[in-house]
């Protein structure tokens, strides 16, 4: 990646939506020139995908939480069936493994307290391996989506 690449990429950041001519005129570069930049950095998967984002409250969808969760095994086994039972839970929209004292960071979105209650009772103490959970649930969003910091990013 050059500092091209890179200036594509903090551009998308900004506006997804951006036309190949507008963004080959921002960076001076030909049309051509900006889609083969684009075919390359969406085949090499450096671009993995494009999207609206949404504003949760206005959907129904107003408690973030998150969520600490313990297994009660630390195997291979065990971390393979709590993943692929996350990823078949439709209200988590985040799921980390972390080092430290508990085994997985889950963020999730419900409508409200009551919702999540319903998820963490019928849904997340019942995924496999579960044993101790811990939950936070956000008062304010201070920062949301933000886009990478390419400034430190590879360029050349």
């Amino acid at each position: 990646m050059d500092a091209s690449d890179i200036k594509i990429l903090d551009i998308l950041q900004a506006d997804g939506r951006i036309t190949t001519s507008d963004l080959a005129e921002r960076l001076r570069l030909s049309p051509t020139a900006t889609g083969e930049r684009l075919r390359r950095l969406t085949r090499d998967r450096v671009i993995t995908g494009y999207g609206a984002r949404l504003d949760p409250a206005l959907l129904g969808l107003g408690l973030l939480v998150f969520v600490e969760v313990s297994l009660d095994k630390t195997t291979s086994d065990a971390f393979d069936l709590f993943a692929r039972a996350v990823r078949a839970t439709p209200e988590i929209l985040e799921c980390h493994m972390v080092a430290g004292g508990f085994d997985y960071l889950v963020k999730a979105r419900v409508a409200d307290m009551g919702a999540y209650r319903r998820l963490l009772g019928h849904v997340l103490v019942g995924l496999p391996g579960v044993r101790e959970t811990r939950t936070y649930a956000v008062m304010e969003e201070v920062k949301r989506d933000g886009p990478l910091p390419l400034r430190g990013a590879r360029a050349g």
